[in-house]
């Protein structure tokens, strides 16, 4: 069985994103090479919490964006879900709003994804939270999903057995 990845709203933002500073235009190309280098590669999904946030969005590309989603099979939270949610904002794991990042990270642990992809690095893809939620979710008894982005997952470009400088 392929790996399970867990699609945050801003990949699907991402992918159609049309700002022009560098970082924007980094993460939409780095988004749409890693789609077409590895969509056949894994298992996707994602929740309805990712088409409630595109659908509340106000960039002019939520609509492609929530199309794109609409693409992926999506996971409706549950009673236990809000309460590992719950647990993630008690324990400062993440910030409090209860639809955002904790949910998130709420739904991939449970339905235990193997990733969790996001351009979310100051709440999610922050490996100085990494070992938090590792013993917050071990004490829940809950998968730890690898927190990634896009990029750190779509390899580089002597990763197929290519030759490479060793420096």
């Amino acid at each position: 069985m392929s790996e399970r990845i867990y699609l945050e709203t801003s990949i699907f933002s991402f992918y159609y994103d049309t700002r022009t500073a560098p970082s924007a235009v980094a993460r939409h190309e780095w988004t749409r090479e890693w789609w077409e280098q590895s969509r056949s590669q894994y298992q996707f999904l994602t929740s309805t919490a990712v088409y409630d946030e595109l659908r509340r969005g106000t960039k002019p590309w939520k609509e492609q964006a929530l199309a794109f989603a609409l693409t992926i099979p999506a996971i409706s939270p549950t009673q236990e879900i809000g309460e590992i949610v719950q647990v993630y904002t008690a324990q400062y794991v993440m910030p409090r709003d209860p639809l955002g990042d904790a949910l998130h990270l709420a739904i991939a642990s449970y339905h235990k994804c193997d990733y969790l992809l996001t351009w979310n690095c100051e709440h999610l893809a922050n490996a100085r939270k990494f070992g938090h939620i590792r013993r917050v979710n071990m004490l829940l008894g809950l998968h730890n999903p690898l927190l990634i982005t896009p990029l750190e997952l779509k390899g580089g470009e002597h990763d197929e057995g290519g030759e490479h400088d060793e420096g």
